[in-house]
């Protein structure tokens, strides 16, 4: 009987197909972290949040300057408006809620943290945020393959200081200025 068993797996064995070599998925390389760091780097500077004269936490802790001065905050747990404190009072009729690195609105605070699940208004969430809306103007493929100029017009509506955003009463940053912010902070040009 044995034998009989020998003979069947001798048959089976022979008329099993050769192994087919299986590819290894397909692996996207990761994102260069170092042009959206240093575009991100680039938004505080153009936003006047990194550096900013009272910030010990790189601009995360920056509240907008108004008519009564420059103002941080230290409590990261939401928010500095989140809680119903009035806007201030920046020139003529210009009132703002601006906070944080990237000087974000207290009418969008809501929406961002459900939709990314935000802990609190700590470094790692605004970051969080700000990637996330260069994600929704589709810059931030420019901004991994190095097309600067392309990635700040997509979000210049977002950042009164970008070129081209247009704010009434909003001072512009030159291209130049932020490339050159950009490149300092270990950016990267196609």
């Amino acid at each position: 009987m044995k034998w009989l068993l020998d003979v069947i797996a001798a048959w089976v064995k022979a008329r099993a197909p050769a192994p087919v070599p299986v590819p290894a998925p397909a692996v996207r390389a990761p994102a260069p972290p170092d042009n959206r760091k240093a575009f991100l780097d680039m938004i505080a500077f153009a936003e006047g949040t990194d550096p900013h004269p009272l910030s010990i936490d790189r601009g995360y802790d920056v509240i907008v300057t108004g008519v009564d001065g420059h103002e941080i905050f230290t409590d990261y747990r939401a928010h500095p408006f989140s809680s119903g404190r009035s806007a201030k009072h920046v020139k003529g009729e210009i009132w703002s809620t601006a906070s944080g690195r990237y000087q974000f609105m207290r009418k969008d605070y809501w929406h961002y943290k459900a939709l990314l699940h935000l802990p609190d208004f700590g470094p790692a969430s605004q970051d969080r945020w700000a990637i996330q809306l260069i994600k929704e103007r589709r810059a931030l493929a420019d901004i991994d393959a190095g097309h600067f100029q392309i990635a700040v017009g997509k979000v210049s509506n977002l950042w009164a200081s970008l070129p081209g955003a247009n704010y009434p009463g909003q001072k512009m940053r030159q291209m130049s200025a932020l490339e050159d912010a950009y490149e300092r902070a270990g950016g990267r040009f196609a």
